[in-house]
Formats: structure tokens, C-alpha cells, sequence
């Protein structure tokens, strides 16, 4: 079973905003901002349901970078390992 290392607090990344370079914020999962009950269920089900055909298949976990400098948002896929 594969995880993600940005969820897990194993790894950090480094996104800078296209408009202002400040350094993003990573804000968690998206699915956690989809569903506020979303963390009860299983890691597969809350896949099916974020809106991501992708996410179950290839074993990517999509995180929301937020600037709080200009407000700039964007979806980063992290690799699960």
C-alpha cells in the first residue's frame, strides 16, 4: 500500500507562486476540503470521489498550494511512495 510522503510528513516540497514567488503553503489533501468527514473513509474511497480519475490508479495524492502573499492557489500531485 503506497503513501504519501507530503501527508505523512516524510518529505516537503518547494512550489514558488507564478505571480508573487513567494513560497506556497501546502494546505493538505483536497479531498479534505471536498468532504469534512472524507478522513473517516478509506484511502480508495475517498479517491473514487475527489474528482481525479487518476488519483487510485497511478498512486498520486493531490495537495492545494495556497500563497498567502497574493492568494494564488494551485493542485500539486504528489507521487505516493
Amino acid at each position: 500500500m503506497a503513501i504519501c510522503p507530503l501527508c505523512n510528513s516524510l518529505k516537503e516540497v518547494e512550489i514558488y507562486c507564478p505571480k508573487c514567488s513567494t513560497r506556497l503553503n501546502d494546505s493538505g489533501k483536497v479531498s479534505d476540503y471536498l468532504d469534512p468527514y472524507g478522513h473517516y473513509n478509506d484511502e480508495e474511497t475517498v479517491k473514487m470521489g475527489d474528482g481525479y480519475p487518476f488519483t487510485a490508479k497511478d498512486q498520486i495524492c493531490p495537495h492545494l498550494m495556497i500563497c498567502n502573499q497574493c492568494g494564488h492557489d494551485e493542485v500539486k500531485f504528489v507521487q505516493e511512495e
